[in-house]
């Protein structure tokens, strides 16, 4: 059952990661029903997403070593503040500042508190209709090229929101470039890029404090359920980016609170347990 368990939330993890609908609600929610009473627990989660961002790093590996040679070769003086990938690759290292000083702030919160269900059911509904209201009022006409110090900033911060299961990373990032007026295009593929320091840095202090400590699921299982969420993650950045060129995220929206909504009356009827 254990090893089910693993598959079935490494399935849920790589199918729900890149999609606007918070994949750390999505193993919550299945891991509470599969293991009454046990969370899978953040560290599970944060392991498991080392397959899903893996996913990332080879799908935009000739994009991702493009920015990270610009960068070092601005370091060594060898290319222009101006370029490009240069400029890419300061934006992710800004963004990223503050998904890290708020996770170290709110670190207990975290792993406790803020993966109460009742807490994830509120946030699917609210940055559903969040990323909806967005997705129809902004501009859309905005590239990364026109990506500024501000505006890199601000999707930092929401990327940042993500540290609250429900939220989603991929959504809280898109949300916030649709209002800033990026395509939908260009807001998803910022917020792949600017996942991956992240995500990965979460994975691997995951794993540093899980040594010596007890673990719902053993080691076997979630190595297991990160290999399986890796393919899966994979197969579903190629579709997802093929889906919004030509439809809008409302289909995603429609989920959040429908699933927001079954998840109150889940928790209402004493089916399932908020902590």
């Amino acid at each position: 059952m254990e090893w089910l368990t693993a598959i079935v939330l490494g399935i849920v993890q790589g199918l729900t990661e890149f999609l606007p609908v918070s994949s750390s609600a999505h193993v919550r929610i299945v891991g509470e029903l599969m293991l009454p009473g046990n969370d899978p627990g953040a560290f599970f989660t944060a392991i498991v997403q080392l397959g899903t961002e893996t996913a990332v790093l080879v799908y935009f590996w000739k994009d991702i070593r493009r920015i990270v040679t610009a960068w070092f070769g601005w370091v060594a003086r060898k290319r222009p503040a101006s370029d490009p990938d240069v400029r890419m690759g300061w934006f992710i290292i800004v963004g990223t500042i503050p998904i890290v000083v708020l996770g170290l702030l709110f670190e207990d919160s975290i792993d406790s508190v803020f993966r109460s269900l009742w807490i994830v059911a509120t946030m699917l509904i609210v940055f559903g209709l969040a990323l909806g209201l967005a997705d129809k009022f902004s501009r859309k006409e905005r590239s990364l090229q026109q990506l500024t110090w501000k505006h890199g900033i601000i999707y930092g911060f929401g990327q940042a929101l993500a540290l609250v299961p429900g939220v989603s990373r991929s959504g809280g990032t898109i949300t916030t470039g649709l209002v800033l007026g990026y395509t939908r295009q260009s807001a998803a593929y910022y917020s792949f890029l600017l996942a991956l320091p992240a995500v990965f840095g979460s994975g691997f202090f995951g794993l540093y404090r899980s040594i010596g400590e007890p673990m719902v699921l053993g080691w076997g299982p979630t190595i297991a359920a990160t290999a399986v969420s890796f393919v899966v993650g994979y197969v579903v950045i190629v579709a997802f980016l093929k889906y919004i060129s030509s439809h809008s995220y409302w289909i995603f929206v429609w989920y959040r609170v429908g699933l927001g909504i079954l998840l109150f009356i889940l928790l209402g009827t004493g089916v399932l347990q908020p902590l």
